[in-house]
């Protein structure tokens, strides 16, 4: 999710969830350690729980970077061995990690010696032709035993070579059962399902057989999908949040943002899919898409196309309803 999840897109989906879980984009050992660490660290209280996701490979950078991210007040450090992209290969991070089960194992354990949050990590079930149920359980194996107690797998193996970042989220084949077998082999760990899980309803299924899930694309793409996890998920009987509410919620916090220099086109994008599936959502796209990139954009213009979404719905319902009336 990296250049998506950044601190806007977390306090929209805030407001829409008081519970889950939520985590940044993957940022490099090297952009915290020699870059703007309150660009990439800086966050709302309002966000957590919050997790900060590493990309790395070498035990002491790891283990310093996690030490500043629990000093930033990160209530979980991971450590992702599982994104495919041609930028992690080359520095030696992320889903080519998971042929270097060793090498994960003393990464983690640097990262545990040097902070008390937990420390995860996040891999796929097998990259190229290294893809059998064993090879998986040696690497969740080893890297157990170097403290990590959870683990997030996305249940699709990865090419390394042949696909790109973005086939490889869709080309391979998911395998659920791999990460069923993995709880079951491993009782004792913490196993969170991702990959390819779209509805609540589906992931109340997969509860069945593991400890979590993890929407990615799906929870950006269609924020909204995640407004009645706190109650199905969680057992949290509090309200609802509404569509509308949300976008109200969202303007004292894009007022803040706006006085401090940030552009509203930063904030907005994340709010485009707010009412996916829903009478009026093309309207609500097509002005924040149109007129937010100003950069004299202000929070007049969220409100405008809140308000041009509610007439084109009105209007929508209302044809709908004569036409049934006349059919």
């Amino acid at each position: 999710m990296m250049d998506w999840t950044d601190r806007h897109c977390r306090y929209l989906l805030r407001l829409v969830t008081q519970r889950a879980l939520l985590y940044t984009e993957m940022v490099t050992t090297g952009a915290l350690l020699h870059g703007d660490r309150q660009r990439f660290l800086g966050h709302d209280d309002a966000e957590h729980p919050l997790a900060l996701q590493l990309g790395g490979s070498n035990p002491a950078e790891l283990a310093e970077c996690a030490n500043i991210g629990a000093d930033y007040g990160y209530d979980e450090v991971n450590l992702n061995v599982g994104c495919p992209s041609d930028r992690v290969q080359s520095g030696r991070f992320g889903a080519c990690l998971m042929a270097e089960p060793g090498l994960v194992a003393d990464c983690v354990a640097a990262m545990n010696t040097a902070v008390s949050v937990p420390v995860t990590v996040k891999t796929r079930i097998g990259i190229d032709d290294r893809d059998s149920f064993d090879e998986l359980a040696h690497f969740i194996g080893c890297v157990r035993a170097a403290g990590c107690k959870t683990f997030i797998i996305h249940a699709r193996k990865a090419y390394l070579q042949g696909l790109s970042p973005r086939e490889n989220r869709t080309v391979p084949p998911l395998n659920y059962d791999f990460a069923y077998r993995i709880k079951q082999l491993f009782p004792d760990l913490v196993i969170i399902l991702n990959g390819g899980i779209e509805r609540l309803d589906e992931a109340e299924a997969h509860l069945q057989r593991v400890d979590g899930i993890m929407l990615g694309r799906a929870a950006y793409h269609n924020p909204y999908v995640l407004a009645q996890a706190d109650r199905q998920i969680f057992n949290d009987s509090h309200p609802i949040p509404d569509r509308d509410d949300i976008v109200l919620g969202m303007i004292p916090y894009i007022e803040r943002e706006l006085k401090q220099g940030t552009l509203l086109k930063h904030i907005s994008r994340h709010m485009l899919g707010l009412y996916q599936g829903m009478p009026g959502a093309r309207h609500w796209r097509r002005y924040l898409s149109e007129n937010a990139p100003s950069s004299t954009a202000g929070t007049e213009v969220v409100l405008e196309a809140l308000e041009r979404r509610t007439i084109a719905a009105s209007t929508d319902t209302s044809s709908k309803s004569y036409n049934k009336s006349h059919g």
